[in-house]
């Protein structure tokens, strides 16, 4: 790379950033199909009779079709695990599986993922057999047939995920994928030392077997309550408050924030909000879709 100084301003000749590192390589005429991963045999992703690439990408909110044919044309778009660079490309958008720089886009439209601020005194399912306010009162305007991903107890509040994609609802619930979840926790039972973090994350052993925390630390404290931070990926019922019961802080207040990357922020109790494409893509792909 030459670099040139003129009049105190600096001129770099090599562009940055990895698109234009790839605009360096020599420019070779683009394969018919795609080059073949390694492992894989080469296939040809092309649907006669499907939509093209670049609407498909644009439609999906990437940005305007040209923008879309710069992604595919610079080599950023997989298509069913395959890099494409083809701008004549067409995918059936019910049935390719998209991404862009390892993210995964959600083509289908029907699809959705809510986050949703869960309060207190809230069931979390759908319906109740005994009346008690639940989840479907919270999002009756919404035309989907939702469930929810994982819960909380009525005396809990906070994050939680409404979606009609299963096969997403069915991998963040999966132990094999580990998604943290962290929670903002109000305890009782005098004053807490580092010594009790480490019996969380060292492990706690419950009714139904060890429990352990990924990291405990205090955020705040006033005399007879101490506010904590608690990340974990287990899902067991109430694991939470019984983890800290068990070490003697019982819970007055307990309040999910986040669920992998996705945050509760400043989402008011009762309202909820449909995920972003970027927290979508990367929720995907902390679950391998």
């Amino acid at each position: 790379m030459s670099t040139e100084r003129r009049g105190g301003s600096r001129r770099t000749s090599r562009p940055q950033g990895p698109v234009a590192r790839r605009a360096q390589r020599p420019r070779q005429a683009p394969p018919r199909r795609p080059a073949p991963r390694s492992g894989e045999q080469d296939r040809d992703v092309h649907v006669a009779d499907g939509v093209r690439l670049q609407k498909v990408l644009a439609q999906a909110g990437l940005g305007s079709r040209r923008k879309c044919e710069e992604l595919i044309a610079e080599g950023h778009v997989e298509v069913d695990g395959v890099l494409v660079t083809e701008l004549g490309l067409r995918v059936d958008p019910a049935k390719a599986v998209v991404h862009v720089d390892g993210m995964r886009v959600q083509l289908d439209t029907s699809k959705i993922t809510l986050a949703l601020n869960k309060p207190l005194g809230v069931v979390s399912t759908m319906s109740d057999p005994e009346g008690r306010p639940t989840l479907a009162d919270l999002v009756k305007d919404r035309p989907e047939r939702l469930f929810h991903v994982g819960r909380l107890d009525a005396d809990s509040e906070g994050l939680l995920l409404l979606t009609n994609d299963g096969e997403l609802a069915n991998r963040l619930a999966h132990p094999r994928y580990e998604i943290r979840k962290t929670y903002l926790v109000t305890v009782t039972g005098g004053e807490f030392y580092p010594r009790h973090a480490k019996q969380l994350t060292d492990g706690v052993e419950l009714e139904d077997g060890l429990a352990r925390a990924d990291k405990v630390r205090v955020v705040d404290s006033v005399p007879g309550e101490t506010m904590l931070e608690v990340v974990l990926h287990e899902g067991r019922n109430r694991i939470v408050r019984r983890m800290l019961d068990a070490v003697g802080f019982p819970v007055t207040r307990l309040v999910r924030t986040r669920i992998g990357p996705i945050a509760l922020g400043d989402l008011r109790a009762g309202r909820s909000r449909v995920l972003g494409r970027t927290e979508l893509g990367t929720l995907m792909r902390d679950v391998d879709l």
